[in-house]
């Protein structure tokens, strides 16, 4: 049984942030990363612009040199991985977490191909790999996704897009300008605040003349394999369909964290427990960081806003070795 001092859980870039504080601070760890290296930025869409400038994704000291202001999906993922090489970080990728028992005062993680005995855990698992379902039926036919990847894929196809934040608009318009028909159905009554400023217009305009038909204060109410019923103001509507694009948002593993015993929120964040000076969760030694710590608000925490976590956890954990 291989014995650590820190284990890791996330192999994302607060995960690695944090695996660089224990390499500067002389800490035995390992990261464990379920998927990639840093799966979540990998499965985003190809042609994914952040809506941070590079300077505020950067970690360990390694600068972020970008084309635009506004890096990409490849730009960052090249830039993560220059990070890990550079850092020589110790990560385990294609290696998921299954359990976390305490024993005897330490930790025993069990993962797909080992386990582990740790002093210390740091949860860094982000929120992208579930995805709020819709619950209705036909959700689980091959012809809809909750990721939206390529747009080519959909060209000359008719697109439907659930949604109205970045994600949602993005899909519609790069599937648009593949020729795809699309339509969006838009369970507000305008497309979301949080779109990117330099996009707002652009689909604004692009439904406004029309090119892109949208039905607000509308739902996505059942799929089947060559159309699907949308409930609207006027009533429901079927239209002829071939792919269904369901950005609909994610949510962090929260019953991973209250299956190992973490506290969780009694309200609809379901936010779990942990002290901010520390991050240290109601289990001793055991730490939470990144985009997890705000539970279903999960537009609370980001990449630059959350950096600190690693320092406060590794500051904790040395203080107390």
């Amino acid at each position: 049984m291989n014995k650590h001092t820190i284990i890791i859980i996330g192999g994302g870039p607060i995960g690695l942030a944090c695996g660089i504080e224990a390499e500067k601070a002389g800490l035995d760890y390992l990261i464990l990363e379920k998927g990639a290296l840093v799966n979540s930025l990998y499965n985003y869409p190809i042609n994914m612009t952040f809506f941070s400038t590079s300077e505020r994704l950067e970690i360990g000291n390694v600068p972020f040199m970008s084309i635009n202001p506004k890096p990409t999906r490849m730009e960052a993922l090249e830039y993560y991985r220059r990070v890990t090489s550079s850092w020589k970080l110790k990560i385990n990728l294609f290696e998921e977490v299954i359990a976390v028992d305490s024993v005897s005062g330490e930790y025993q993680v069990k993962t797909s191909k080992a386990t582990y005995l740790a002093k210390n855990i740091i949860i860094c698992t982000g929120f992208y790999d579930i995805p709020n379902l819709m619950k209705i039926p036909g959700e689980n036919l091959p012809k809809v996704t909750h990721y939206y990847k390529d747009p080519s894929f959909y060209a000359f196809q008719k697109v439907l897009v659930v949604g109205a934040n970045n994600s949602a608009v993005d899909a519609a318009m790069e599937t648009w300008r593949k020729g795809a028909e699309v339509t969006m159905v838009i369970r507000e009554s305008e497309i979301g605040e949080r779109v990117k400023y330099w996009v707002k217009p652009d689909i604004e305009n692009r439904i406004k003349e029309g090119s892109i038909k949208a039905y607000f204060n509308s739902t996505l109410s059942e799929i089947d394999e060559k159309s699907v019923k949308i409930k609207t103001r006027e009533g429901e509507k079927e239209i002829a369909n071939d792919w269904v694009i369901a950005m609909t948002g994610y949510q962090p593993n929260l019953p991973f964290l209250k299956k190992i015993g973490i506290n969780l929120s009694e309200d609809e964040i379901l936010k779990p427990e942990y002290l901010e000076e520390n991050m240290e969760t109601n289990l001793p030694g055991v730490y939470l960081a990144g985009v997890v710590c705000g539970g279903m608000n999960t537009h609370s925490l980001f990449i630059e806003n959350s950096r600190v976590h690693a320092e406060r956890i590794i500051n904790d954990i040395r203080s107390k070795n």
